[in-house]
């Protein structure tokens, strides 16, 4: 990991409550494609102020959620008090060998030590458990929406460079994926909390952010969206992979006893120009 991708993966507590309030959550649909629908043991790594934790909570998941920003995770912690959470990294995750179904990250993933974090994921995944994956980005294939991209800045992502570490590791099978689209409601206000709350707006100093503002606001006003606000369309682009057999590790005594999603909804069409347009954490 070079300096500035450092710096800008440890921007995030100064604008841990613009991201809360900003940011849009997970459809559910993409939750359980992700971790499935039978309740699993999990262990959700940068959870950031617990979007997605609350789409798990909610589905009856055993949700232990880790978190390296304090200030993120003191978000998290008042936003859901009754769910396990620990500060931590992916680097170093705080549970046992072989001991959850399913690990997973949202809008995070970007920001791992892949050579440290892609073992450690492995070591703490039950056989037959799996890494899941997720991002909400833009739909910019809309006009409108690609000018506000551009206003506020994108990080572009080829799709293959998802599976290629994953595959790459040995740790990991075939990489499954899946977009689901959303709308996220903004108005003039929780559209200001998306621009705080992205990391290359968070390290621009004082004046660089209130003239960033001022542009996102005069691009809203154009649109004459007013009061009423505006629908912002997003994808959520979903990957997950089972953990590749380990000596020691035996086989499921029957079906149910593998971890992982059970018969998940067939995914709706995404993007297929071959681009992502990360919307990074």
């Amino acid at each position: 990991m070079d300096e500035e991708h450092r710096r800008l993966a440890q921007s995030f507590g100064s604008m841990a409550d613009a991201y809360d309030r900003g940011r849009p959550s997970f459809p559910r649909e993409a939750v359980e494609w992700l971790v499935g629908k039978q309740p699993a043991t999990v262990l959700e790594v940068g959870a950031g102020t617990g979007k997605l934790t609350e789409q798990l909570v909610a589905l009856g998941h055993d949700v232990h959620a880790t978190e390296p920003a304090q200030e993120m995770l003191d978000i998290l912690r008042r936003n859901l008090p009754d769910t396990r959470t620990t500060r931590a990294s992916a680097e170093e995750l705080p549970v046992p060998d072989r001991s959850v179904d399913v690990v997973v990250a949202a809008q995070s993933f970007h920001w791992f030590d892949l050579e440290r974090a892609l073992p450690e994921i492995a070591r703490v995944l039950r056989p037959g458990g799996h890494l899941a994956l997720v991002w909400n980005l833009r739909n910019e294939k809309i006009p409108w929406v690609r000018k506000l991209g551009a206003l506020i800045g994108n990080q572009e992502l080829l799709a293959k460079d998802i599976a290629e570490p994953l595959v790459h590791s040995g740790l990991f099978g075939f990489v499954e994926d899946a977009t689901f689209p959303f709308w996220q409601d903004v108005n003039r206000e929780t559209i200001q909390d998306l621009v705080l709350s992205r990391s290359n707006i968070a390290l621009l100093d004082d004046d660089g952010r209130e003239a960033k503002l001022a542009e996102v606001l005069a691009f809203y006003d154009d649109y004459g969206r007013g009061m009423d606000g505006m629908r912002l369309p997003y994808d959520s682009h979903c990957y997950r992979a089972v953990v590749v057999e380990r000596p020691g590790d035996q086989a499921p005594d029957d079906a149910e006893a593998t971890a992982g999603p059970r018969d998940p909804e067939p995914p709706n069409d995404g993007p297929d120009d071959g681009m992502l347009l990360i919307d990074f954490k």
